[in-house]
C-alpha cells in the first residue's frame, strides 16, 4: 500500500492541494478520521480523538498527516481483532497502528492508563476516552484541558516531543487561553504552562 506519507512526498502539487483542502475539512485525513470513528461507535468501544486532529476541532487548525485515537486496552485490543480488514489493514499482528485501506492514512492507536512523552510513570496519564471527552460533530475529541496536560507532560519529558510544547504555546496564542487555566491543570505542568503563558505574553507586548 503507498502511504499518505510517501504520496504527500511524491508529488508537490497534489501535496498542497491536499493541504488547502484540509482547512476545508475534505482532506483524505479528515475522511479516515470520520470513517474510523464511525465504525468504533458502531463497534461500541469508547475512544477520544487526540493529536492534530483534536487540537483542530479546538480551533487549532494546522496540517497532520495522521489520525491519532486513545482508546482503552480492551478496546484497542477488540480494534485489532476487528478493525483489520474492516477498510483498515495493520502492519503486523497486534500493532497499534492501523492504516485507511483506501487511502494509506495511518491511524495510531494511545491507549489509557500509559503515560505521554517518555513512557515512564508520572502524575499524568492518558486517561479514560470514556470520561475525557466531548462530542463535536459526531466525533469525540479529548477535552481541551486534559489534552493540554498531556502535551505539556509529553514535550517535558521527551525531547523529541518539543512540538508539543509549541502546539501548547500555539493554542494560548490563538484561542488567546487566559493564564487562570493554569488551575485546572494538574501541578506536574502547571508551571510550564505558566511559563509559555508568560513567553507569549512577552513576545505580544515587543511586537506592540
Amino acid at each position: 500500500m503507498l502511504t499518505y506519507e510517501s504520496k504527500l512526498d511524491a508529488d508537490l502539487d497534489w501535496a498542497l492541494k491536499e493541504g488547502s483542502i484540509h482547512f476545508d475539512e475534505r482532506s483524505a485525513v479528515h475522511q479516515s478520521l470520520h470513517k474510523v470513528a464511525k465504525k468504533l461507535a458502531d463497534l461500541q468501544i469508547p475512544y477520544a480523538v487526540v493529536g492534530g486532529m483534536a487540537l483542530f476541532s479546538h480551533g487549532y487548525r494546522r496540517f497532520t498527516e495522521d489520525v491519532d485515537i486513545l482508546v482503552t486496552p480492551d478496546g484497542l485490543r477488540e480494534i485489532q481483532q476487528k478493525l483489520d480488514g474492516l477498510g483498515c489493514v495493520a502492519p503486523f499482528k497486534c500493532s497499534k497502528l492501523l492504516r485507511d485501506a483506501d487511502n494509506g492514512v495511518r491511524i495510531k492507536f494511545l491507549v489509557g492508563g500509559q503515560f505521554p512523552g517518555d513512557g515512564k510513570p508520572k502524575p499524568i496519564a492518558f486517561p479514560d476516552p470514556s470520561q475525557g471527552a466531548a462530542e463535536i460533530d459526531g466525533i469525540r475529541y479529548l477535552q481541551l484541558e486534559w489534552l493540554i496536560e498531556l502535551k505539556l507532560a509529553s514535550g517535558m519529558t521527551n525531547p523529541a516531543r518539543l512540538r508539543d510544547l509549541s502546539d501548547v504555546q500555539d493554542l494560548i496564542r490563538i484561542l488567546k487561553l487566559p493564564l487562570e487555566l493554569r488551575q485546572k491543570l494538574d501541578d506536574y505542568v502547571r508551571a510550564k504552562y505558566v511559563e509559555l503563558w508568560n513567553a507569549i505574553a512577552e513576545d505580544s507586548r515587543q511586537q506592540s
